[in-house]
C-alpha cells in the first residue's frame, strides 16, 4: 500500500508579503536547499500545542531551549534505549519536529546504562525532587536581581577613587548574557524529571496493555493522575478568594474589575476587606506568576502584571457562588473514581502480576504529577520573570532610540540583541551616536510585515510522508501523533459515523452543545456557560473557564496534553488531536462530543452562502469570532 503524503516544505505557498521570511530566523532553524533530499525524507509534525502562533525572531529561544533540553535527557543523560531527541525546524513561522530513533543495533547497549541512571532517580525521587525545587527557585531569584538601567553620563567619582577601571557597560552586557544563561539553566532543569515522569507512566501503561488488552487509555491515566496538583493551585486560590468575598459580603465591589486599583481600594476599605486583601496578597506570590498563554511568547500576559485577569475570574466565580453553583473541583469524587478503577483492575490479577501492578502503578503515581507541576515553575514562573526582564531591556533601548515600540526587541534574534547592545555601549563609550537607531527601526518594520503576513496562514499539520508506524512514546502520549491519527489527517483513516472529526479519546463522556472557537487567550471572556470549547490547544491557565464549559475539542494533543488532563480533573469529555477542529468548526454550531470514542459530530449544516450555521444562538456572545 502506498502511503499518502503531506506536502513537502517547498510545496507550501509563502503568504504574500512574507517573502524572504527565512532570513529573520537563525540559519540552523530553517530547512536548507543543500539538505533538501535528507530533510524531505523525514516526517515532520507541527507542534502547535506549544507554539500555536508565528514566532517573532527573539521568541525562538523557547522552542530552541525546550526541544534541545528534552533531547539531552533522552540521548545524553538517561540513555533511553529506543529514543534520542527531536530535530526541529521553523517553517513559515511555525515549529516542526521530527523524532530521532535510536538505530536498532545500538538499543541493547543502552539498556543497562538506562536502567542504572533511571534507577538512581526513582530510588531517590523525593530527595532529588526537593533539590530540584531549590535549584529552580534559586535560578528565578537570581533572575529577579537582574536589571537594565540606562548608562550614566559619566563614570561615578567613587569608581575613579576605588580604581575600578571599568565603565559599567560590562555590567549591562553581563546582565543580558546572564539572563539568557539562567533561562537556559531552568530549561535544563525542566526536563530532569519530566522524561522520568513519562517513563514511569509508559512502563505502567505498557504493562496494563499487556495484562488487560482491552483497557481504555483513559482508565490507565485515571489510575495514576495526581488530584492535588500544583498546576491547579492558581485557579484554586481564585476560587477560595471568591468564596471568602461572598462570606464577607464583598460582592458589590467586583463590578468593574478592569479598574484594578479602584477594585482593590474599594475592597480594602470595606468591612472585612483587610482579611480578604491579606488572603489576596498571600495568593499573589507565587501563584500569580501565571500566564494566560503558555510562557513561550513575549506577548503572553501574566496575572501579576495584569491583575484585571485574575480579578475578572474571581468576579465570575463570585456570581457562580451566588447562583448556588459548586465551583470547587470534585476532588473527592475523582479520588473515589480513581480508587474504584484501581481496585477493579487489580482484582483481575493475582500473584506476581498483582505485585507488579502495585509497584508500577505506585511508581507512576509518585513520578507522574511532576509532568504537570513542573509547568508552573518553568513555563509560568521562570518565563514570566524572563519576559518581564526582556521587556525592561527593550524599553531601555527604545529610550536610546533603537526602535519605536516598547516591545520591538522581539523582532531581533537573541544574538542580534547582543550585537545591538555592543553597538549601544560602543557609541556611549566613545561619545558618538550608535548605528542602531538608524538601522533597526526600518529593519524592524520590514520584519513586522513578514511576521504579520506569516500569521495569515495556518500551519500544515505535518510535512512529507509519515512512517508506516509511529512508535516514539513521547510523540504519541504528549502530542497525540499516532499512526491512526496521522492517517485521519490525511483523509485515509476510519470515517466518523454521520460525518465529523476523529481524535484521541482523552476524557470520557458524551455531550451536545454549542461550539465556541477560541484561537487566542484574549477571547476567553467570550466563552458562555454550557458551551463546548474548540481550540487549537488549551493552556493550564484557562482553568477558570473549565467550570463553565461542557467539553473540550483541540487540534493537537495526546492523553497527557493539558486539555486532556484538565478535562479529566473537571469530569468533562475531551477529544484531542483532531488536526483541524478549530478551522473546521464555527462558533455557534451544535456539536456532539464523544470523549469515550474520540469523535466530534457537527450537528448543524452550514448555509452555503453565508458560511454561518443554520442554528443561531440567541443572546450575547453568539456570533462567530476569529482572531489569527
Amino acid at each position: 500500500m502506498s502511503l499518502k503524503s503531506f506536502p513537502k516544505p517547498s510545496e507550501l505557498p509563502v503568504p504574500a508579503g512574507a517573502e524572504g521570511w527565512e532570513k529573520i530566523y537563525p540559519y540552523y532553524l530553517v530547512f536548507q536547499d543543500k539538505l533538501k533530499e535528507q530533510e524531505d525524507a523525514k516526517f515532520w509534525f507541527c507542534d502547535s500545542q506549544h507554539w500555536p502562533t508565528v514566532f517573532k525572531p527573539f521568541e525562538t529561544i523557547g522552542g530552541e531551549f525546550a526541544v534541545k533540553c528534552l533531547g539531552q535527557y533522552n540521548a545524553r543523560h538517561l540513555m533511553i534505549p529506543n529514543a534520542n531527541g527531536i530535530e526541529f525546524r521553523i517553517h513559515l513561522g511555525y515549529l516542526y519536529m521530527s523524532p530521532i530513533p535510536v538505530p536498532a543495533d545500538q538499543i541493547a547497549a543502552r539498556v543497562p546504562l538506562f536502567e542504572q541512571r533511571v534507577g538512581h532517580y526513582f530510588q531517590n525521587w523525593e530527595q532529588l525532587l526537593k533539590q530540584w525545587h531549590v535549584k529552580v527557585k534559586g535560578t528565578i531569584d537570581e533572575m529577579e536581581t537582574i536589571s537594565f538601567p540606562r548608562l550614566p553620563d559619566m563614570v561615578p567619582m567613587e569608581d575613579i577613587l576605588s580604581g575600578k577601571g571599568k565603565d559599567g557597560s560590562e555590567k549591562l552586557l553581563e546582565s543580558y548574557d546572564r539572563l539568557i544563561q539562567l533561562a537556559y539553566q531552568n530549561w535544563q532543569y525542566h526536563f530532569e524529571f519530566l522524561n522520568l515522569g513519562y517513563i514511569a507512566y509508559l512502563d505502567f501503561f505498557n504493562f496494563c496493555k499487556q495484562v488487560f488488552p482491552n483497557i481504555p487509555d483513559q482508565s490507565i491515566a485515571t489510575m495514576v493522575q495526581g488530584v492535588d496538583m500544583e498546576l491547579f493551585r492558581p485557579d484554586d486560590e481564585l476560587k477560595q478568594l471568591a468564596k471568602l468575598a461572598v462570606e464577607l459580603g464583598l460582592q458589590s465591589h467586583f463590578g468593574n474589575t478592569d479598574d484594578v486599583d479602584a477594585t482593590l481600594g474599594a475592597v480594602a476599605a470595606a468591612p472585612g476587606g483587610d482579611r480578604w486583601m491579606a488572603q489576596y496578597e498571600g495568593a499573589k506570590d507565587p501563584w500569580f506568576n501565571f500566564t494566560v498563554g503558555n510562557g513561550f511568547y513575549g506577548h503572553d500576559k501574566y496575572w501579576n502584571e495584569h491583575q484585571e485577569i485574575p480579578l475578572g475570574y474571581i468576579a465570575d466565580y463570585i456570581r457562580r457562588v451566588d447562583d448556588g453553583q459548586e465551583i470547587m473541583r470534585p476532588v473527592e469524587a475523582l479520588i473515589t473514581e480513581r480508587d474504584r478503577i484501581i481496585e477493579e483492575y487489580r482484582d483481575l490479577l493475582e500473584g506476581e502480576n498483582q505485585a507488579l501492578f502495585d509497584a508500577k502503578r505506585g511508581l507512576a503515581a509518585t513520578a507522574y504529577p511532576y509532568v504537570e507541576n513542573h509547568n508552573f515553575y518553568i513555563e509560568h514562573w521562570t518565563m514570566g520573570v524572563f519576559w518581564r526582564k526582556i521587556r525592561e531591556l527593550s524599553r531601555m533601548m527604545q529610550a536610546e532610540g533603537f526602535w519605536t515600540e516598547p516591545d520591538d526587541l522581539l523582532y531581533l534574534g537573541r544574538n542580534e540583541v547582543r550585537d545591538a547592545l555592543f553597538d549601544l555601549v560602543t557609541g556611549w563609550g566613545v561619545g558618538a551616536k550608535p548605528i542602531g537607531p538608524d538601522y533597526w527601526p526600518e529593519e524592524i518594520e520590514r520584519r513586522r510585515g513578514i511576521v504579520d503576513a506569516l500569521k495569515t496562514a495556518r500551519p500544515a499539520p505535518a510535512l512529507n510522508t509519515p512512517p508506516e508506524s509511529i512508535t516514539e512514546p513521547f510523540t504519541r502520549m504528549l502530542w497525540g501523533i499516532t499512526t491512526e491519527q496521522v492517517q485521519q489527517w490525511l483523509g485515509a483513516g476510519e470515517a466518523v459515523e454521520g460525518g465529523g472529526l476523529r481524535g484521541m479519546a482523552a476524557s470520557p463522556g458524551v455531550v451536545e452543545g454549542l461550539a465556541r472557537v477560541v484561537t487566542d487567550a484574549d477571547q476567553l471572556s467570550e466563552v458562555q456557560q454550557g458551551e463546548i470549547l474548540v481550540a487549537t490547544v488549551t493552556a493550564p491557565s484557562w482553568g477558570p473557564i473549565f467550570g463553565k464549559i461542557k467539553a473540550t475539542v483541540t487540534d493537537i494533543g495526546g492523553m497527557m496534553s493539558h486539555a486532556a488532563i484538565v478535562c479529566r480533573e473537571y469530569g468533562l469529555p475531551a477529544v484531542t488531536g483532531t488536526g483541524s477542529a478549530s478551522t473546521t468548526i464555527k462558533t455557534g454550531q451544535r456539536l456532539r462530543v464523544d470523549g469515550t470514542k474520540g469523535t466530534v459530530q457537527i450537528l448543524d449544516a452550514l448555509i452555503p452562502d453565508t458560511g454561518e450555521p443554520e442554528l443561531q444562538v440567541a443572546g450575547p456572545g453568539a456570533h462567530s469570532h476569529s482572531h489569527v
